[in-house]
């Protein structure tokens, strides 16, 4: 039986944020048992160039083996995922997964912040208005009842037609704001989903309680929050703390300074499997640092391609 192609907009077709939801729940479920394994991140190319990302998993509670590959370039992006049976090795799907990994991302948010954020959190401040904001937006939305979002970017215009987006596509009131310390306080829960390489507000601003989703950057030399952000969190998970110290750099001055040490964070795997809290009291400040792991992209793909198998979606491919 041949591999299958499927292509971008088959994945926009086949995949909701509740459905990547419970697949990403169950791929770090599956971690903590070790019936998963993720290899971090590798990068190659040079300085302003091209530049080439890869990582893979093993996912036998699924049948399957994969990797993502995606090149970062002054014109673009391209992403990809391939799954092989875990049997035979034989290659079962080749995915574009722009979109894939948008869901998927914001679907690690949406499982962190079901376990971390209050029961009660209506409010949120997000930072960004790019893709990956509104699949965090649509996943956050998806595990808690939101009643007004603010959201600050830089452009404002970006800001206005995001807040009328997903005003609409989150059934709540989105509302564009001009300062970034404003966004940030009197908040349940804070999302940051930049590019940004410093720190986007003054961790003091935060109130007790508040819960942020970190996932901007996956550079060890970007950091979307503050000392004081790391210092005033409770309870600090990481999607993967491995990759977290190679690749987050919202640690690295925090630790130089004191604030936190890494045996004070957690993988959300050992949150869902109870080994770990991610929040014991209502006033605690927690915080979901994510950088995005290759079991994510080989769970989701094995989700795609069955709902693919049947639809009668997807391109055989000539091997």
């Amino acid at each position: 039986m041949n591999a299958v192609f499927i292509r971008e907009e088959d994945v926009r077709y086949l995949m909701d944020m509740e459905t990547s939801i419970n697949v990403i729940e169950q791929a770090f479920r599956q971690l903590a048992t070790e019936s998963a394994v993720n290899r971090p991140r590798v990068r190659v190319g040079g300085s302003g160039g091209t530049m080439l990302h890869t990582m893979s998993a093993s996912a036998p509670y699924l049948g399957l083996v994969g990797w993502k590959a995606y090149t970062t370039t002054k014109t673009g992006n391209r992403f990809h995922v391939a799954v092989y049976d875990y049997e035979t090795g034989r290659m079962v799907a080749l995915i574009e997964a722009d979109y894939l990994g948008q869901l998927r991302t914001g679907a690690a948010s949406g499982v962190a912040t079901q376990v971390m954020a209050r029961p009660d959190a209506r409010v949120v401040g997000i930072f960004g208005a790019g893709l990956q904001a509104r699949t965090q937006l649509k996943a956050v939305c998806s595990v808690r009842r939101i009643d007004r979002v603010e959201v600050y970017c830089r452009d404002d215009d970006m800001r206005a037609a995001f807040a009328d987006e997903m005003s609409e596509y989150c059934a709540t009131r989105v509302v564009p704001v001009a300062i970034p310390d404003q966004v940030a306080s009197e908040k349940d829960i804070v999302i940051t989903a930049t590019t940004s390489k410093t720190p986007l507000f003054d961790g003091r601003v935060l109130d007790e309680g508040t819960h942020l989703n970190v996932i901007g950057g996956n550079f060890i030399r970007k950091s979307e929050v503050d000392v004081t952000t790391i210092r005033r969190a409770n309870h600090v998970i990481c999607d993967s703390v491995e990759q977290c110290q190679i690749e987050a750099g919202e640690f690295v001055e925090p630790i130089q300074a004191g604030a936190i040490e890494w045996s004070r964070v957690h993988d959300l795997s050992s949150v869902l499997t109870g080994q770990e809290t991610g929040r014991a009291r209502p006033d605690d400040i927690t915080l979901f640092k994510s950088v995005g792991l290759a079991i994510q992209d080989v769970a989701m793909a094995a989700a795609i391609l069955a709902k693919a198998k049947d639809e009668g979606i997807g391109q055989p491919l000539p091997f």
